[in-house]
């Protein structure tokens, strides 16, 4: 989308099911899973550029040897930089111990970072910290091998302060109220909780603590703990862990909010949060990556044994719609075609814009990522066009002359790549004073290819703050000198904060709410956006199940297009000759071209969990208190 916005975080569980030693002689490398590991994360990088990190665990190693290893960076290209890390250190190991290079048992051993156990995390600075201390994967050490959790996920919860509450209530003493490290400690405690249950019926049986370490890793119930662990959380997530013995896990939220997909044989299994990166790196098919279905866990035990468990009841399915309109990458088929779907059904809507004169229409996009949507459009314009040829033709009938129809055949959509993005550019753009200069030269237009009389068609994925739309590109579009600038959005109006792992969580951010604002000005019926202020604040303190989102009141007088023909006069930038018109997705569409994912909280207010309402009330209170701060 032109206005870029931070979102979930992307990640990669893999577990060899084989002796390192088999993907020595099979693949050339007993590197094999951290070479996997590197590709599914870079497949992955559209979800999170801002840190990454790496975990592994060796199986089965000797007291005094380590068996865990992390690393992690927030460097410009944070995953190369992890890679080049990993590979440094491998290889200042190989050229003092060149005996290591055939001797896959060897590596495992002396060398860091080689294991059957491996987690990745790719990730945004959903908070704005971007330091190494929030970059996952997160660690909670134990002596006990047991007892050991590493944590990596994508995911938000809207109650860490119950949560973290209720450790304090537990009697620990947690060193933030952080998500990820409530959660962890979440999990952790119950971990303890078992292990300790665990080595006292074990030593009632006649075992002596040495012996009872393999028989605590055997028994030891993954999906009990989660389900303890998981019983109040509220929100979107996928969550990833391993156990220092070499359990591992994946849990997905029971609204199925943020993705996990799994894929098994005998050599691997490995979750993450795409599809498309599974079938990518393992070169395997459609149908062979299941979807790991919502308020369930896949689990790994040590022994390699693959189950999935239902952990909690699931909900009604809101997996969420952004992801298939622009967060994750469109080379799965699905997602491929449903933004392809996105573009063909909105494509009504621009021919009534441009009052069906294709003739003087010039279609394009901004940015790349809404090409597929693009494609979806021009596709519909082709058969809209198709079938009126057709009509024409049989109108005139067997008479008609060659010349007649070359000329009725000639008339096509027109397509052209009208802008390009500047990348070098962009990244040397800072926070200056100069900065709005700079951001009007981010893209380059491809002058001539648009006429005075033409109409100009920009599909883009979404449209959330119509920045970068009235600071850069609609000047930029304007210099073409076309009538009217129609831009696309394939997505619906974003009116409402998310809460369950994308940037999203000011209210006065969004422009459907500035021009929902200034309809009320207008209207002099600013005395309602009061009377919302004070319905939201009699609720602050009620269980999160009993709050109602009043907020949907603060757009309800006003229809989808009264909204929309306000967007087009506040991102029009002063001085614009053309007339420039913005059209929205219907929510209805969206629905229809993404079926399975139905969660479109941002668009219609319908939170799938409880905390979303809190979440929404709140950011309306710091919009009418002046607060510039996160809601959540």
């Amino acid at each position: 989308m032109s206005d870029a916005i931070k979102h979930e975080c992307g990640i990669s569980l893999i577990r060899l099911l084989k002796p390192l030693d088999y993907y020595k002689k099979k693949y050339g490398s007993a590197f094999y899973g951290v070479n996997k590991m590197y590709l599914m994360m870079e497949k992955q990088h559209n979800r999170g550029q801002d840190g990454a990190g790496f975990a592994s665990i060796k199986l089965d190693v000797q007291p005094g040897q380590r068996y865990m290893s992390r690393v992690r960076s927030v460097q410009a290209q944070p995953i190369q930089d992890i890679f080049a890390q990993i590979t440094d250190r491998v290889n200042r190991a190989f050229v003092e111990h060149p005996e290591y290079a055939d001797d896959a048992e060897a590596q495992k051993k002396h060398i860091p970072y080689i294991g059957e156990v491996l987690l990745g995390h790719v990730r945004y600075g959903t908070f704005g910290k971007n330091s190494i201390e929030n970059v996952h994967p997160f660690l909670r050490q134990n002596n006990w091998m047991h007892r050991n959790l590493i944590v990596a996920g994508n995911f938000n919860m809207t109650n860490v302060a119950e949560l973290f509450d209720n450790l304090v209530q537990l009697g620990q003493h947690p060193k933030e109220m952080a998500d990820t490290v409530t959660v962890m400690e979440k999990i952790g405690h119950f971990l303890d909780d078992a292990v300790a249950k665990l080595y006292k019926q074990i030593k009632k049986e006649g075992f002596n603590k040495m012996e009872a370490s393999p028989l605590i890793a055997e028994r030891l119930n993954l999906a009990k703990i989660l389900r303890k662990a998981a019983k109040n959380w509220d929100g979107g997530y996928a969550m990833a862990g391993m156990l220092g013995h070499g359990d591992a896990f994946v849990l997905r939220d029971p609204s199925g909010i943020r993705p996990a997909y799994f894929y098994q044989d005998e050599e691997v299994v490995v979750v993450a949060s795409e599809r498309a990166a599974i079938q990518t790196v393992f070169n395997v098919q459609y149908q062979a990556v299941k979807e790991l279905d919502p308020a369930h866990a896949i689990i790994i035990k040590k022994n390699g044994k693959v189950s999935v468990k239902k952990i909690m009841e699931p909900m009604e399915r809101k997996a969420c719609s952004f992801e298939r309109i622009y967060f994750s990458r469109g080379s799965d088929l699905e997602i491929y075609q449903e933004r392809k779907e996105l573009g063909r059904l909105i494509f009504p809507k621009i021919l009534t814009s441009i009052d069906h004169d294709i003739r003087n229409t010039v279609f394009s996009y901004i940015p790349n990522t809404a090409e597929t949507s693009f494609l979806g459009m021009v596709r519909e314009a082709q058969n809209y066009l198709n079938k009126k040829k057709e009509e024409q033709i049989l109108e005139i009938g067997s008479g008609i002359s060659r010349d007649e129809l070359h000329e009725i055949l000639e008339i096509r959509p027109r397509i052209e790549k009208v802008a390009i993005k500047d990348a070098k550019l962009r990244t040397f753009i800072t926070q200056d004073s100069s900065r709005d200069d700079l951001v009007a030269h981010v893209y380059d237009i491809t002058y001539g290819s648009v006429t005075e009389n033409d109409n100009l068609v920009i599909i883009d994925d979404s449209i959330v703050r119509g920045t970068t739309l009235k600071n850069s590109i609609l000047g930029i579009l304007d210099r073409l000198s076309p009538k009217k600038i129609i831009v696309v959005s394939s997505a619906p109006q974003i009116r409402y904060p998310d809460c369950y792992g994308i940037d999203m969580a000011k209210l006065e951010d969004f422009i459907a709410f500035k021009a929902a604002l200034e309809l009320h000005r207008e209207n002099n019926s600013l005395s309602l956006v009061e009377d919302i202020y004070h319905k939201c604040k009699e609720q602050i303190h009620r269980q999160d199940s009993e709050i109602i989102n009043y907020v949907k009141e603060f757009y309800a007088p006003f229809s989808a297009d009264q909204i929309s023909q306000k967007i087009g006069e506040l991102l029009s930038p002063a001085g614009i000759k053309a007339e420039v018109e913005i059209i929205y997705q219907t929510i209805e569409n969206l629905h229809q071209a993404c079926p399975k994912n139905l969660g479109d909280w941002y668009f219609t207010g319908d939170y799938p969990t409880p905390g979303g309402n809190k979440v929404v009330n709140r950011a309306f209170i710091n919009f009418y208190e002046g607060k510039n701060e996160r809601a959540y």
